[in-house]
């Protein structure tokens, strides 16, 4: 993955008036997934997603997408391989997020330790899935 790409995705979301930019990991191990719960008290609370979290200033995308998945889940990043499309939400703060999504590998798929999160679980991709979103299901449906 080129940091060439990160940068004219970030210039199109910028373009498009969106400011607010998320990266996400979708870390596999042997045909399942990661997710990871909210918190109930979080916005969304419940709702099972994976690993992702704001792109600081002067970070990069795939910074923030390794960055995250380490603070999130104390698993270690070593390459961004491929990137599986973005969608958009509305925040917390009423105003629209771009979520970037990618396939990561880690060095160990072990082991997890929350942060930010009540739950974690490994998830068959065939299988049904918990409680995600539509546009997460989507990401996971291409990864």
């Amino acid at each position: 993955m080129t940091s060439d790409l990160a940068l004219s995705l970030a210039k199109e979301a910028e373009a498009e008036g969106i400011t607010s930019l998320v990266a996400a990991a979708v870390v596999t191990d042997t045909g399942r997934v990661l997710l990871l719960r909210r918190k109930a008290d979080d916005y969304m609370g419940g709702h099972w997603e994976i690993p992702s979290g704001k792109v600081d200033p002067g970070e990069t995308i795939l910074d923030a997408a390794s960055r995250e998945t380490g603070e999130e889940t104390g698993l270690t990043v070593s390459s961004v391989d491929r990137y599986l499309g973005h969608f958009d939400y509305e925040n917390s703060r009423g105003t629209t997020t771009r979520q970037f999504n990618f396939a990561v590998t880690v060095t160990e798929t072990g082991p997890i330790l929350l942060t930010e999160h009540d739950l974690h679980q490994w998830a068959t991709l065939t299988g049904d899935l918990p409680d995600v979103t539509d546009a997460v299901r989507k990401v996971l449906t291409s990864a």
